[in-house]
């Protein structure tokens, strides 16, 4: 069946598979995409949005650099809004809800659609490795694949145990079995793993709610989207609604703790700590005495309805009856109950931050094995790995992105350096560098470095070098030309800013913190040279963000710069760190085991000190 040899073999077809198939398949390597089920390839498996705090900017980043994630999330999406507007550009993050049917049907066609793309239905259930390389895969019917480069991206699914209240059973996801196997063999060729757990709400009947009693949660007026191509902008949207919980849903819901594997000991893995169960919530925040609500449909035709902040694993009935007592659900239907899973994962610190293994040579994991959350930050890793393993195959130097270069960069820079206990999540507090690593400016920062290793295309590099030409342009002109006091105060007053008393450089005004592009079009000179040039919204809002955080943004690429001196100081292969004696003792244990490439990364594991830091400069002869 498979007597040819594959460039790349991804095994698993969620976020980050299709994503590590698509970027090794775009750039050229043959690549064989092997899942348990076709059907589900590109599954929301939680809830059916893309984007958010963070997250949003991640999905941009993606698309820059040629992945799928945004056009697909723009082809599929039934609602667009921009968080955080009401603060600055640094913390705005895109968030769209999908038609989750549609969603996975448009990862499979456009995986279809990508030559070099080859799909096999099976589990694998082992790797081939010889001599510390990894060499192909087996399948549970014994079928040896061979390939120069394994991604794994299992997602839930290594051993994966579902818990209902009292009831427990194998499963990578509702309806689907576990992935056994890899684990046992990974554990005794030397790896380390440990178990998580993530859990998701029950999924209820929309005709059976009552949404006059809810707060209804639409779209922005004027919807953006993902994708810095051609995609499709929203003409119609659906709402959403928020309800609340109560105090008689929470006393319902304690009836069933004693049942509940979260506190009965049946689960002892850690769950994700920004996304906690409902009965978790009700535990830790005692003193509330009701909790948001988000019913969100799962497409335009379905009647399916996704209940936000509602996760749990409590025993069914006790779920039921719970959610009929939340304002609007009193008639609820269910089509499932809400469940916890726990799944086997591998601390990312036994990566490179090619997200190869340390052990085996051409292995890579990304998304959930990692110790991650979330769809994006697991299709950002897809989209790494699949990038580095054709690059490593091909010879060619590894695609490394830095803290100051994208979230992305902050991402896997977190988990390698840093490893991580609970479900990772992206936050923009993350990132030292946020006012750098804007959703605005994604295509800027890495369209370029994505054509450059052959990933984006000449088309999306032409159309960012258009927008960064034109906003370059349309800044210089507010730097250079002059408004009248005549022209400016009727603005000014409007927004309650001080009148300027003489002519002034329409830089300088617009940098005051009412003044907004908006304000700038009323003055004729603004709109003129505006029109005259064409400029869409996208060279407008960069312009804007240019011109009043100037400041902001060239105290930030200063610090960025002194952090990428040190980047350049790289760390010998294989040096020994227990030889210098005024490292201390942790700092010695901490370097041995993560391996640093650089002493800027040295300097972000946890233990290591400033002084620790100061004797390896010293030594490097720094």
């Amino acid at each position: 069946m498979f007597e040819k040899e594959y460039d790349v073999i991804v095994v698993g077809g969620g976020h980050a598979g299709a994503e590590a198939a698509a970027a090794a398949a775009n750039m050229g390597s043959k690549t064989l995409l092997v899942t348990m089920n076709l059907q589900n390839i590109g599954q929301m498996s939680c809830n059916p949005a893309m984007g958010g705090i963070a997250k949003g900017q991640i999905v941009r980043e993606i698309d820059a650099l040629g992945g799928y994630s945004g056009i697909i999330t723009d082809k599929s999406a039934i609602q667009f809004k921009m968080l955080n507007k009401s603060k600055g550009p640094a913390m705005w993050s895109p968030r769209a809800q999908n038609d989750r049917m549609r969603f996975a049907e448009e990862w499979r066609l456009s995986l279809e659609a990508t030559p070099n793309v080859d799909f096999y239905q099976e589990m694998v259930s082992g790797l081939l490795i010889e001599k510390n390389n990894v060499v192909g895969v087996r399948t549970s019917l014994g079928i040896d694949i061979k390939s120069r480069s394994v991604i794994l991206t299992n997602g839930t699914f290594l051993n994966g145990l579902i818990h209902i209240g009292d009831k427990q059973f194998g499963g990578g996801r509702a309806g689907e079995t576990a992935a056994k196997g890899i684990t046992e063999q990974l554990l005794d060729y030397g790896f380390e793993s440990g178990r998580m757990k993530t859990g998701t709400p029950p999924r209820v009947d929309g005709r059976s709610l009552n949404y006059s009693v809810m707060v209804p949660q639409p779209g922005d007026v004027i919807p953006e989207k993902f994708s810095y191509t051609d995609t499709p902008v929203l003409t119609t949207q659906m709402d959403c609604h928020m309800t609340h919980t109560s105090q008689i849903v929470h006393d319902l819901l304690r009836e069933g703790f004693d049942r509940s594997p979260m506190f009965n000991g049946r689960i002892k893995s850690i769950g994700p700590r920004y996304c906690p169960s409902i009965e978790d919530k009700i535990n830790r925040f005692a003193d509330k005495d009701s909790h948001q609500i988000f019913v969100e449909p799962e497409g335009w035709k379905t009647v399916e309805v996704y209940v936000n902040g509602f996760s749990t694993s409590l025993p069914e009935e006790v779920q039921y009856k719970a959610l009929k007592s939340v304002k609007g659900f009193e008639n609820v239907k269910f089509f499932r109950p809400g469940y916890a899973i726990e799944y086997d994962y591998f601390p990312p610190t036994q990566l490179r931050h090619t997200l190869e293994t340390k052990l085996v040579n051409n292995l890579y994991f990304a998304g959930q094995i990692n110790g991650t959350t979330g769809y994006e930050e697991a299709a950002s890793q897809g989209l790494m790995a699949g990038i580095n393993a054709h690059l490593k195959i091909n010879e060619k130097d590894p695609f490394i992105l830095q803290r100051d270069e994208a979230y992305i960069g902050v991402l896997i820079d977190d988990l390698i350096t840093k490893g991580t206990e609970e479900p990772y999540r992206m936050f923009t507090s993350r990132a030292e560098y946020r006012t750098l690593l804007r959703q605005d400016n994604a295509d800027l920062r890495l369209t370029p470095k994505g054509f450059k290793i052959g990933l984006a295309s000449e088309d999306r590099l032409r159309r960012m070098e258009k927008k960064e030409k034109d906003s370059t342009a349309f800044i210089d002109f507010f730097r250079k030309t002059s408004v009248t006091p005549e022209e400016m105060n009727p603005i000014l007053e409007s927004v309650s800013s001080a009148p300027v008393k003489q002519s002034d450089k329409m830089f300088k005004v617009f940098s005051r913190p009412k003044v907004t592009m908006e304000h700038m079009l009323k003055v004729n000179a603004v709109s003129s040279f505006a029109n005259d040039n064409n400029f869409d919204r996208e060279v407008l809002e960069q312009t804007e963000v240019q011109v009043k955080y100037a400041g902001y943004i060239a105290k930030e690429k200063l610090n960025a710069d002194k952090l990428q001196r040190l980047e350049a100081v790289k760390i010998p292969d294989n040096f020994d760190y227990y030889k210098l004696k005024s490292l201390s003792y942790e700092a010695r244990e901490k370097l041995s085991a993560i391996r640093p490439v650089t002493i800027s990364q040295a300097s972000r594991i946890s233990g290591v000190k400033p002084s620790d830091i100061s004797v390896l400069l010293v030594f490097m002869g720094r």
